[in-house]
């Protein structure tokens, strides 16, 4: 008879100490899971571009290599088959109502205790939506903001990428640099953003992007245009 495969858990935080209680919920709640620990988003999308599908990503919302909501964002473009959690401070039900609507299947506040933690991870493993107790998910939402929360799902991997490079106010070509691609790419990137997001220049894509993900997105890019 076949051994079932572990369950492949990858926790994504920059702090070693709660990524140590992460990784203790996780064994209380799954027997013999395998956990992987990275702590930015470049560590992460190479534990997961390296072999063997995970089943679950326990993300942080403030790491290297993320600002505000692009980590998830990128996540979900790259690996649409994968579920997240994200896992943060801020607790905030409009942060978690965002989380949702970018395609998380759960919540996790850092005050949470290990037993919270497991019963929260055992949920999302078995299919389910778990986030904070008294958070309604059923709020109403601005009509301006789910529109662009929609369009902002839509945008590719790497178009993830030039965005938040456009946030840091980097240059086409530093960007090109950055990705090893050409400046043309970068430049093709930036138009189908512009395109997708509904927006005439790239200070307004990164405005656009930082109402939603709050002040998170807020260094406008200034660099050369399209």
């Amino acid at each position: 008879m076949s051994k079932q495969p572990a369950t492949r858990i990858v926790v994504a935080d920059d702090h070693p100490l709660f990524r140590g209680a992460l990784r203790q919920a996780v064994s209380h709640a799954i027997a013999g899971a395998e956990v992987s620990e990275v702590g930015s988003l470049e560590a992460l999308t190479e534990a997961l571009a390296g072999g063997g599908d995970a089943d679950l990503v326990l993300l942080d919302l403030s790491m290297p290599g993320v600002q505000g909501f692009s980590g998830l964002l990128f996540l979900r473009a790259d690996h649409p088959e994968i579920p997240v959690m994200v896992v943060s401070a801020n607790d905030d039900p409009a942060v978690i109502r965002r989380c949702i609507e970018f395609g998380a299947l759960g919540f996790l506040p850092k005050t949470a205790d290990v037993a919270q933690m497991g019963e929260a991870i055992r949920a999302v493993l078995d299919g389910g939506v778990w986030t904070p107790p008294g958070v309604d998910l059923t709020a109403p939402v601005d009509a301006e903001v789910a529109d662009m929360v929609r369009r902002l799902s839509t945008l590719t991997p790497q178009q993830v990428r030039v965005l938040m490079m456009l946030s840091e106010g980097l240059l086409n070509k530093q960007i090109a640099y950055e990705l090893g691609v050409s400046e043309a790419t970068v430049k093709a990137h930036v138009s189908a953003i512009l395109t997708k997001l509904d927006v005439d220049s790239r200070t307004q894509a990164v405005i656009a992007a930082s109402k939603i993900a709050g002040t998170a997105w807020a260094n406008l890019g200034t660099g050369s245009a399209a």
